[in-house]
Formats: structure tokens, sequence, C-alpha cells
């Protein structure tokens, strides 16, 4: 189907189908390019030729959305792509475990292909002492800066780093907090879930199947 068949179509749903379908279009996009979930939803709205008031599918539906489309589509392949991706996380996480990191996103909740990133939180008492340990390593990194779990920006070290598994390359976000966040770290989300674990939680979640 044509996108503009689909605007067609789509845009004389009723708000509970044309929800359900931004939620499939969605997670169609995240799990088969590795789009956000803000620009997947964007993306699959414009799709859909939906306009005016779009009632948007919450994080639980998009969540569920992603997983169906993964169980159809790729199970073995993103399966495989789950265990690379938490290696390369847990390697990372024994290299600077100076700064207690903890694995969040689709590589800790289980949704990762090899489209996704790897998203590290450190926990510094100096916000440049994670920095110095990566020119101390002679890792090659780049700043910036993104909105943390608790509202504000914080700063970004993002480094290219090949997946052993794969070949190919990977991008390792790591995102640096205040020592003192490390606290809140695991306090649930919306979903009611723990939104990220720490070396031995992912390594806990590697050797039991399904989680």
């Amino acid at each position: 189907m044509s996108v503009h068949n689909s605007r067609m179509h789509f845009g004389h749903l009723n708000p509970e189908d044309s929800t359900r379908a931004l939620a499939a279009s969605a997670a169609q996009a995240v799990v088969d390019e590795g789009l956000t979930m803000a620009a997947a939803k964007q993306r699959a709205a414009e799709q859909l030729g939906l306009r005016g008031r779009i009632v948007w599918p919450d994080e639980a539906m998009l969540d569920a959305a992603v997983r169906e489309h993964i169980a159809i589509f790729c199970p073995d392949e993103q399966a495989e792509a789950l265990r690379g991706l938490r290696r390369l996380a847990l390697r990372w996480m024994v290299r600077l475990a100076e700064f207690s990191p903890h694995v969040s996103g689709a590589v800790w909740h289980g949704t990762a292909t090899w489209h996704s990133d790897v998203f590290l939180q450190l926990f510094c008492e100096d916000p440049k002492a994670a920095e110095w340990a990566l020119l101390e390593r002679r890792v090659v990194f780049h700043p910036g800066t993104a909105k943390g779990w608790l509202g504000s920006p914080v700063p970004v070290l993002t480094v290219r780093e090949t997946c052993p598994d794969s070949g190919e390359p990977v991008l390792v976000h790591l995102m640096v907090h205040d020592r003192d966040d490390v606290r809140g770290a695991l306090k649930p989300d919306t979903m009611g879930r723990v939104p990220r674990g720490d070396a031995a939680a992912l390594q806990h979640r590697m050797e039991n199947l399904g989680s």
C-alpha cells in the first residue's frame, strides 16, 4: 500500500483504531530502522495521514507493539542482536566500573536490534572525570548533551565501537550524572519497570533467557 493510499484509508479510522495503527507503524520504524519512539510516532502519523487532535499511543502500547513486531518478523535475529549488544554494554560497564555504570534503553529492556544504540548512565563526583578516564585510555569520543531522566541536560560522551558479534559499528552513549543521582536510578518508570540496571543486574538478565 502506498503512502498516499494509506492516508486515504487511515484518515477514516476511529480514534482507538488510529492509535493502534500508529503504534504498529511506529514499532516497525523502531525495530527496522532504529528510530527513537518520538521520531517513529511522528513519522507514523505522517504516513497514516493523521491530522488535528491525535490520540497518541502511550508507552505501554508502544512497548507492546515493538515486542509484537519482533515476535512476528525477526525473533531469532533480534535475540542474537540483544545478546551481542548486552555483551558489548557489559564490557564497557566493566571498563568504567569506577563510575557505577547502569545500562538503560532497549538493551536493558530486551527490545534492542542491530539498529539500536547502547545507553550507559555514569555517576561521577566530578563531571569531567569520565572524560578524563576516556582520554587516559585513548578512547576517541564525541562530546554532547542530552536530556537526562531527571529532566535537565546532562553531558554525553559518545563512542563509536565495533561490536564483536556483528562486526558492525555501534554507538555507545555515556550519559554523565552527578554521583548523588545514583540513589534515584532504580525508581520505577511510568510502566512500573526498573528503568536501568548495574552490571550484576545485566549479567543476571543475560543468564536468564526472556529477560
